[in-house]
């Protein structure tokens, strides 16, 4: 009985390779799976994978087709169902070509960017208000 416990506790340490963009504003993909289908909003995005939420999840280990909904061109990918939640489904990315690669990393460059010029800017403005 202990040791069921012990092995149903999440690591101290992130298992991921790559970190991730929380609630990238607008990113949206098409995703289907032996049946399912759904157009979903992105939880989080990072280079090995994204959380997608949805009320119609699949089963852990199915492969899934996906197609981001985004400006910056086709991104299309493999993935693997990695944890199913309440709220929707992580995914871990199998396969993309390089140049969906590319523009994923573009889109993940912009999102920080952004991050990194609202934070300069509200410094500015709290600086001169001072």
């Amino acid at each position: 009985m202990f040791a069921e416990s012990i092995s149903q506790q999440k690591p101290l340490y992130s298992r991921r390779f790559f970190s991730r963009v929380e609630q990238p504003e607008g990113v949206w993909v098409y995703w289907h799976c032996k049946g399912h289908e759904d157009t979903s909003p992105v939880w989080d995005l990072g280079l090995g994978g994204l959380f997608v939420q949805t009320a119609r999840p699949a089963a852990v280990g199915a492969s899934v087709k996906v197609d981001f909904l985004v400006q910056e061109g086709q991104i299309r990918s493999l993935a693997v169902v990695r944890h199913v939640g309440p709220n929707g489904i992580g995914l871990k990315f199998s396969a993309m070509r390089d140049e969906g690669r590319q523009r994923l990393q573009e889109l993940m460059q912009g999102f920080t960017s952004r991050v990194v010029v609202s934070r300069s800017c509200r410094n500015f403005r709290e600086e001169t208000d001072a």
